[in-house]
This record gives C-alpha cells, sequence and structure tokens, in this order.
C-alpha cells in the first residue's frame, strides 16, 4: 500500500491519501515493493520519526512538498526517473534535503552526474544490515534531534 506513512508507532495512510505531517520524517522511495515494505517496517521499529514511503519516484515527487521530510533514502534503478534524475528534481524541490542512495550498482560520488548531487550525501550498497543505512541516516540528517534514539 503505497504510498504509505509508518511511525514509532506504525500505521498506514491509504494509497492516495493526502499526508501532511509537522513532525520531520524519512522518504523512502524504492520500485521493489516487497523490498521497501521491509526496509520502512525496520526503519519504522528503529525511527523515532515518520516514514513516508513510495514505489514511483514521480509519485513522491509530487508528494514532497505537503511532507516535513529530514531525509531522503532512494534506490537507484527505477522505472521512469531513476534514483539520480529523482535527486535532481528533489533539488529544485527542496535544496538542502540530504539524500541517502541505495543501490547494487556501484555509484561514484567524486565524478560523473552523482558528483552533481549536492543533496547525495552518501550510498548504501546492496545487501547491507540495516544498522549501516541508520548511521547514515543519523549522520545526515536536518533535524536538531537525531531520528533514532540511541545515536549521537
Amino acid at each position: 500500500m503505497h504510498p504509505s506513512t509508518t511511525s514509532a508507532a506504525p500505521s498506514t495512510t491509504p494509497q492516495g491519501a493526502s499526508v501532511i505531517s509537522r513532525e520531520l520524517g524519512v522518504m523512502l522511495v524504492d520500485d521493489e515493493a516487497a523490498y521497501l515494505d521491509l526496509l520502512q517496517q525496520l526503519l519504522g521499529e528503529q525511527l523515532a520519526c515518520p516514514v513516508h514511503s513510495f514505489t514511483r519516484s514521480r509519485e513522491a515527487l509530487s508528494a514532497l512538498p505537503g511532507l516535513n521530510i529530514g531525509l531522503i533514502v532512494t534506490d537507484y534503478h527505477m522505472p521512469g526517473l531513476d534514483g539520480l534524475e529523482f535527486l535532481q528534481e528533489v533539488e529544485k524541490l527542496r535544496p538542502g534535503l540530504p539524500a541517502v542512495m541505495i543501490t547494487a550498482h556501484e555509484i561514484e560520488l567524486t565524478s560523473g552526474p552523482a558528483a552533481r548531487l549536492s543533496c547525495l550525501r552518501a550510498v548504501v550498497r546492496k545487501p547491507f544490515k540495516w544498522t549501516v543505512l541508520a548511521e547514515e541516516i543519523s549522520r545526515y540528517w536536518t533535524g536538531s534531534r537525531p531520528p533514532f534514539p540511541f545515536s549521537r
């Protein structure tokens, strides 16, 4: 069911529903629904903030203006807009919003298209332990308090 929202006490919002949150949250974007659901569940259980997940990058872009997002986690290889194209559009809408990319591909942050994205702070290679992603989320979190109760 996407887009959806999960908070520290998991709850979901039906597809197509408007989600507006004042609490700073994390946006997850991955076209593989089963993988996204697992990641949302893991982070939703550990984060002290809402998790907004999307299987389509264009839907995530449409929802972004109505969400209070502290960080984006996006897959690289997706239909429509890939992760880099998605982040190019994010930079136009929300300059300075940090992002972490998850991918099975080799992405170089110091050269090529990824280097031109000021929002892309880290790349986490699949497969990974969720704690690696949690560390990157905490490192680049834009809020005054980190989303993980045990971090920093």
